[in-house]
This record gives structure tokens, C-alpha cells and sequence, in this order.
């Protein structure tokens, strides 16, 4: 397996725009010459061919040039989130002591639902994730990325390594920011010399909920073409709230064994199916297995996992078992019903914690919520709820009494946590096993 620089595969003017930071932009010829300047610079500290490199990294110029530079002389970038507790930067290290040499990057699963993995990534299935999505939704040189998701999770590093094989431009001002990215899609807060706004943003559920919050109920300009939404289930309320007020969200469903995107439904299809993920990604193949678990296959599938006792990665004929489920409509339009793990069987009753989440949601006094099963010796599991709050505290006889006229007595929560702020990976995405494990001392 053979490393590949994709500053060096893009087919692009070396004087078209590359990237732009703060306050300084990049053409592709000028890019090219500071990635050549770190890699030699890396050669002369001792990084050589076939070394796996952890770094700390963010959504910014220097993490940028630094995976380009380490690209360039052969080695494997390993990025870890930059506010991993020490024990965490451990573990991990520890673990890549068992990657294989050559490949194109490790990145570590989300963890929201068990213990996270490293995930070797290889330049073709990039390639390919970069093709699959640009045929979909359309995308090429005239794009402005904006690089909002950390590249320790695949959403962030997938981005970097799609704009730069497709030629597009590419704004890296660091970490996410809700007013700032803002004034990026308004076409303001932008370098000297940059005249094209934001056209297109990856972002998770939370980040859109704070981009709308901060632009008032204003829609974006037109030169906004693409709100690519993902990484964890897209509540209704919230997908509504974008569609009404003009934003062109494209729900998208993937995961880090797959490269990112495994289907995507563009702005317009997701304006006529509201809720729908779309049909996958050119090459890619979905079906629906038993327990209604989602099962992928394709050249968008990573290489493999690192770490000791580790399982394959697919199963004999090549399909990997995502742990989600779904369903395939008529027209092959995938919907993501949830994780099998966020399943809750509570007396004999199978519950959804998605749809106990939505319930709670839907209530005034609730912001956002996390739903778990905690295990009970009489009923198995019993449910309970994380609540952040929309303001004071909730009543929580009334909230009872309101999620009895919406969801069956085995779904309301049994036991209720309030506290202003879900834990949350560095996408946004809730952390679950960090939910489920307060909850369970509190108890």
C-alpha cells in the first residue's frame, strides 16, 4: 500500500486558491512549496517512510501542511483530537504500536457507543469517498470548503483530502465557531483578496443548531449551496427549522469504516424527503441484514482496524456490519432508523431511545437529550434521560405527564438527569458512554 500526496493528484491551476486562513491565503503552486519546505524539515528532525506519527491536530492551516508534509516523505499520520486527556493519548499511542506500515492515515472510531477503535484509512478509499460525493452533489474547483470538523474524525480529515483532489478551496480558521462561521457563509470576516464566500459545509447536528441559532432565522446567501449534515442522527424538529428557513441541508449517512459518506441525499432531494439519507455513493452497495442492521460494502471500506485483539474488519463476503439500523424505501433511499446499542428492552418491550429522545425534544423546556438503558434486576433495563435544558430547570412531573400523551408507559424515562451541558465528542456528537456512565453513579 502506497502513500500518496493528494496535493499532487488534483489536476489544478497552481495559481488557483488552495487554501485560506485568517489572514493569509495559499495558492496550489504556493501550497505545494510550504508542504515541500515541512517535509524537509521533517526528514531533517528523523520522520522517515513508514512511520506511524500520532499528532495532535485542529481544523487549521498548520494541520493542514502538517498531514500534506507527512504524506509527502511516506509516513502514516495518526491525529488525535488536541484536548484527549493524557490517559487517552496513551491508550491510543499504545495501540498504534500495532498498525501496519503503509497506510494513508488511523483514525479511531467516535466511541459513542462502546470503546473507540483505530481504523486504518487508505488513499484509494479517499479517492474514492472524494468521487462518490462529488458526483452526488455536484461539486468541483469553484467550491469553498469550510473545514469545520476536527481531522481526528473522519468527516474532518475526508474533507481536507476531498477539496484538495478535487481542486476546490479550502477555509481553515480553526475551531468551530458559530458567529464566525456565520459572517464565512455571508461572505464576511474573509482575507484581503478573497472575494468567493463559504459554498459548502460539513457539519454535525449541534453545529447546525448553533448556525441557525446565530443567524436570527435569516437564510443564507445563494452562493451557500450545501449544508452537508451528518455524523449523528439529524432530529426532525431541527431538520425542519433548517428547511424553513431556506438552508440547503443534504443529510448524510457514514461512518469512519467507510471513509465517511456511505449515502447522501442532496439539498434538493433532502427538500423532498425529509428525513431520507439518499441512495449510497457511486460503487458503494447497502442492504439491510438481520435485526435491521445496515451492512456496507465498496472501495470506499477502510483497510482494517489497529489494535491487540482486534476482529476483522468485513465479514467472508466482503460486507462490513455497521452496528446501525435502516431500511431501503421503494425507490432505494436509505433511512437510518438508529444504532442497534441505543435499542432498550425494557420488560419484554423494545424501545427506540431515538424516538424517546425526539419525544423529549419536542417538549419547551427541553434544549436537547440524551436517552440510555440502565440495567434493572425486575424489567432487564429501565429507561433514562439526560436533559439539557432550554432555560430553568424543567418540571419534571409535568414533563412526565406530557411524554405519557406521546410515547407508550414502558418508553418514559424512569429516571431523569438535568444538567445544562451533554458530554460531547469534538465533532458535537453526544457521548453516550459518557452519558450512560453518570447516569449510572447518580443512580
Amino acid at each position: 500500500m502506497t502513500i500518496v500526496d493528494p496535493l499532487r493528484e488534483g489536476l489544478v491551476d497552481p495559481e488557483s486558491v488552495a487554501l485560506i486562513g485568517s489572514g493569509r491565503v495559499w495558492t496550489y503552486g504556493e501550497l505545494d512549496r510550504a508542504v515541500g519546505r515541512r517535509a524537509d524539515a521533517l526528514r531533517g528532525s528523523g520522520r522517515t517512510a513508514g512511520q506511524v506519527v500520532p499528532l495532535a491536530v485542529d481544523a487549521d492551516i498548520a494541520c493542514v501542511i502538517e498531514l500534506l508534509a507527512l504524506w509527502r516523505i511516506g509516513a502514516t499520520p495518526a491525529p488525535l483530537h488536541a484536548k484527549l486527556t493524557e490517559p487517552e493519548r496513551e491508550a491510543a499511542c499504545a495501540a498504534l504500536e500495532h498498525a501496519p506500515a503503509g497506510g494513508q492515515a488511523i483514525l479511531w472510531t467516535s466511541g459513542t457507543a462502546g470503546r473507540p477503535r483505530g481504523v486504518v484509512m487508505s488513499f484509494d478509499a479517499l479517492r474514492a469517498s472524494a468521487q462518490g460525493a462529488a458526483e452526488r452533489l455536484g461539486l468541483g474547483t469553484e467550491d469553498v470548503w469550510l473545514a469545520s470538523l476536527s481531522p481526528a474524525h473522519i468527516g474532518g480529515l475526508a474533507l481536507i483530502t476531498r477539496a484538495l483532489l478535487l481542486g476546490s478551496a479550502l477555509l481553515a480558521p480553526g475551531p468551530f465557531d458559530a458567529t464566525r462561521t456565520w459572517g464565512f457563509v455571508q461572505g464576511h470576516r474573509l482575507p484581503a483578496g478573497v472575494s468567493t464566500a463559504v459554498t459548502h459545509a460539513s457539519l454535525v447536528p449541534t453545529q447546525l443548531l448553533r448556525l441557525l441559532d446565530v443567524s436570527g432565522g435569516e437564510s443564507p446567501p445563494p452562493s451557500f449551496r450545501c449544508a452537508l449534515v451528518g455524523g449523528a442522527g439529524t432530529p426532525s424538529d431541527l431538520l425542519a427549522r433548517g428547511l424553513a428557513t431556506g438552508w440547503p441541508v443534504a443529510l448524510t449517512y457514514g461512518l469512519t469504516e467507510a471513509t465517511s459518506q456511505v449515502a447522501t441525499a442532496s439539498p434538493e432531494q433532502t427538500r423532498l424527503k425529509p428525513g431520507s439519507v439518499g441512495r449510497p455513493l457511486a460503487g458503494v452497495s447497502v442492504r439491510i441484514g438481520a435485526d435491521d442492521e445496515i451492512l456496507v460494502r465498496g472501495p470506499t471500506l477502510a483497510s482494517g482496524y489497529v489494535g491487540p485483539d482486534v476482529g476483522p474488519m468485513v465479514d467472508a463476503e466482503g460486507w462490513h456490519h455497521t452496528g446501525d439500523m435502516g431500511r431501503l424505501d421503494a425507490d432505494g433511499d436509505l433511512w437510518v432508523i438508529g444504532r442497534r446499542a441505543d435499542r432498550i428492552v425494557s420488560g419484554g418491550v423494545t424501545i427506540d431511545a431515538v424516538e424517546v429522545e425526539e419525544a423529549l425534544r419536542s417538549h419547551v423546556a427541553v434544549a436537547d437529550a440524551c436517552v440510555v438503558g440502565m440495567a434493572d434486576p425486575e424489567w432487564g433495563e429501565r429507561v433514562a434521560a439526560w436533559i439539557e435544558p432550554a432555560g430553568e430547570a424543567p418540571d419534571l412531573k409535568a414533563l412526565d405527564a406530557y411524554l405519557r400523551t406521546r410515547l407508550a408507559a414502558p418508553k418514559v424515562p424512569r429516571r431523569y438527569h438535568v444538567e445544562p451541558h451533554l458530554p460531547r465528542n469534538a465533532n458535537g456528537k453526544v457521548d453516550r458512554a459518557a452519558v450512560r456512565d453518570v447516569l449510572s453513579r447518580s443512580g
